[in-house]
């Protein structure tokens, strides 16, 4: 079985994307042979009320019992935005989503914003995770519009480290995953995945042998990355660094696990 846990509807302002719409990402998901993909809509990172961007995902997904057996839902929360805790319990409460992707460099605000906090909270008393993408384009060719900012894997630890038994989701980790030792063992101890789309997922049998295998899972960053990448970081894995059950467990295991599916 393969679950993507990172992948998206919706548009981006600064390129044409494909494959971006709940019939043409399910078609790109037969051709690959994935199950499910939890996504979340792109257009929740620029619009100004969020909230409309939850309504359209909930709209796209529920033209089609088709979609509504591989699509699992996630909200797009901006905390800064008045009127984002009734956001918050629509989402979780009547559309069934199941996660919050949170873009504080989008929205501008800090990570440690009390606002941001907060939420991270209220996932965690609904026992939802946070998603938080440490790069979404590569900012080299994007447009002069697009934010020059991005995480490395340290960068994020200090929200972990503020609300320690929150779940999280890091993905497209592309530049740099290596932590100290009191983040490694943070980290480790922690509710945390983090997907295979990022580029400093490159070594990824080491990454497995610091951190865990049970800390990462199969991601795409779709449509935005190519949807090869993520699942050959997985499949070229040798019998040294994971077994098959290993394989398994990336592929879908640990997001079963997880989301409780």
């Amino acid at each position: 079985m393969l679950i993507d846990s990172n992948a998206y509807i919706g548009n981006w302002p600064f390129r044409k994307l494909n494959y971006n719409t709940c019939k043409l990402l399910s078609e790109r998901m037969t051709e690959f042979d994935v199950d499910l993909s939890l996504i979340s809509n792109l257009n929740g990172v620029f619009y100004k009320n969020t909230q409309s961007a939850n309504e359209e995902l909930y709209k796209e997904i529920n033209s089609s019992r088709k979609f509504k057996s591989k699509f699992i839902p996630i909200s797009v929360i901006n905390p800064v935005y008045n009127g984002w805790r009734n956001d918050f319990d629509i989402c979780i409460q009547k559309f069934g989503m199941r996660g919050v992707r949170i873009y504080p460099k989008y929205h501008r605000y800090e990570l440690l914003d009390p606002a941001c906090i907060e939420l991270i909270k209220r996932c965690r008393d609904a026992n939802i995770p946070v998603i938080l993408s440490l790069r979404m384009v590569d900012k080299r060719p994007s447009s002069w519009l697009d934010i020059d900012e991005e995480w490395a894997l340290k960068d994020v630890m200090p929200i972990i480290r503020q609300v320690p038994d929150a779940k999280y989701i890091f993905v497209n980790i592309a530049n740099g995953s290596e932590l100290n030792n009191d983040d490694t063992d943070l980290l480790r101890k922690s509710k945390v995945l983090m997907d295979t789309s990022g580029r400093a997922l490159a070594n990824l049998g080491r990454l497995i042998s610091k951190y865990g295998s049970d800390k990462y899972v199969f991601g795409t960053h779709s449509p935005i990355l190519d949807y090869c990448t993520g699942l050959l970081r997985i499949e070229t894995l040798n019998g040294t660094e994971a077994d098959e059950k290993v394989k398994e467990d990336l592929r879908s295991g640990n997001l079963k696990r997880f989301f409780n599916l």
